[in-house]
């Protein structure tokens, strides 16, 4: 594997040593921390504050596609990385530059002067300080985990809030019904700001609105007050204010409408008059999200698909709702030209692997487990006999290289081949070629 350690790589690796990995949701340290760098979070153009379970990132890479193609400077803070931390801070529309980065950690832990504190909150701190100190027209900020306890949880007057879909993930955190998990999510919500909420399922909704009712937060509800949706290929966006005709989002899946609708949605409850339709139309068509569902054709793994004339994905999802979504966008590929999907897939030990197999299950495709550079990877072997157990054809190999050769390696026609899973197994693979690495 190429050698990608940037110039901060060393302050990041110092920090995860200092303060703990484990994750402890509480605001007292990092409300600390923000107090001691002169409040940073209260110096930033408007704020969109995003939460869910999936959706929220590909929402953000929507609305920053809008903001954009309005002309606007938008910054953004997004987790994880993929490959380099850099790509979690965006300033005014880049990613931040090494050097910056790197002068921007050694200053926010002298700040911190060895004090308590985890790896994540440092790191948001470190992002708002920098959004505060470079000009910008909006503020995209998705939060980590949760949302009641989220180091990014800190905004007294966000401009919009946003909850993308609710599903189960990190039940260790938030608990173990939709009911729980929905509460922390809806922590964000604040008074006065609007409050842009996806589809939901019936139990997380009713908390949402419990929620937006007690704190005085004004809902946006996806079906109730904006629709979106695909028309003749098409992306079909209806709200008070009239019905949008506008291309497919640029992100590819179903789902991706639905995300794209919520963006819209938080894009036009700003009230920015340079946010017109144009400006949605330019965004829907060109936002970028790496490792969803992304069409890889550099590479080692690109060009050895592309001998064998087939395609090339990967995916990032690593729950039970986000393989529905993986399973019914594979099913969309192989529905137009009937060729066979085979999934390419590693997971972290502890993810829900017999949910995530159950969704794909329903393909009735061939999957092949993989490993990854992670001491928290499932071991193959066991991924693919749980993954027959549930009705796939499945089998194991050592790593990814070796498990989209074997998913070539069949007779017959060039199979769409899914990498997906971790998305530490997607940084893996985008980080085999500098002409992969996400920008």
């Amino acid at each position: 594997m190429t050698d990608h350690l940037r110039p901060h790589d060393a302050a990041l690796e110092r920090l995860r040593r200092l303060h703990p990995i484990l994750i402890d949701l509480s605001l007292g340290r990092v409300e600390r921390l923000l107090a001691a760098l002169g409040a940073p979070h209260t110096r930033l153009p408007p704020v969109v504050h995003v939460a869910g379970t999936n959706g929220k990132g590909s929402t953000v890479a929507f609305l920053r596609a809008i903001g954009e193609a309005a002309g606007l400077r938008v910054h953004a803070f997004t987790s994880p990385h993929l490959v380099s931390f850099a790509e979690r801070i965006r300033l005014a529309g880049d990613l931040i530059g090494e050097d910056r980065l790197t002068e921007l950690l050694a200053r926010v832990e002298a700040v911190n002067a060895g004090q308590p504190i985890t790896f994540f909150e440092i790191t948001a701190a470190a992002a708002l300080t920098a959004f505060a100190e470079t000009p910008a027209d909006l503020c995209l900020v998705e939060v980590g985990l949760g949302g009641r306890f989220d180091a990014t949880n800190v905004f007294s007057h966000p401009a919009v809030t946003v909850i993308a879909p609710v599903d189960y993930d990190h039940k260790e955190h938030l608990g173990d019904t939709l009911t729980a998990i929905a509460g922390e999510k809806a922590g964000i919500l604040r008074q006065g700001a609007p409050a842009v909420v996806a589809r939901q399922p019936e139990e997380a909704l009713a908390v949402i609105e419990a929620t937006a009712a007690r704190v005085g937060a004004p809902l946006i509800l996806a079906g109730r007050d904006f629709d979106a949706y695909a028309d003749a290929g098409r992306l079909v966006y209806q709200d008070e204010g009239g019905l949008l005709d506008l291309p497919p989002p640029a992100l590819l899946g179903r789902h991706q409408y639905d995300n794209a609708g919520v963006a819209i949605a938080a894009a036009r409850a700003l009230k920015d008059s340079r946010i017109d339709e144009a400006a949605i139309a330019g965004g829907v068509a060109s936002a970028v999200w790496p490792a969803r569902m992304q069409r890889l054709t550099a590479g080692p793994l690109a060009q050895m698909a592309a001998a064998r004339g087939a395609d090339l994905w990967l995916d990032g999802g690593h729950n039970p709702h986000a393989a529905e979504a993986l399973a019914r966008t594979a099913a969309d590929l192989a529905a137009r030209d009937g060729r066979p999907v085979v999934f390419v897939l590693g997971l972290l030990a502890r993810k829900d692997a017999a949910g995530i197999f159950s969704a794909l299950a329903a393909t009735q495709s061939t999957l092949i487990a993989v490993s990854f550079q992670s001491d928290l990877a499932a071991d193959p072997q066991a991924l693919a006999d749980q993954a027959r157990a549930l009705g796939l054809a499945a089998r194991a190999c050592s790593d990814v290289t070796a498990g989209v050769r074997l998913a070539l390696s069949g007779e017959g026609p060039a199979p769409h081949v899914l990498i997906c899973g971790s998305l530490y197994l997607a940084g893996e693979v985008l980080a085999l070629s500098p002409e992969t690495l996400p920008r």
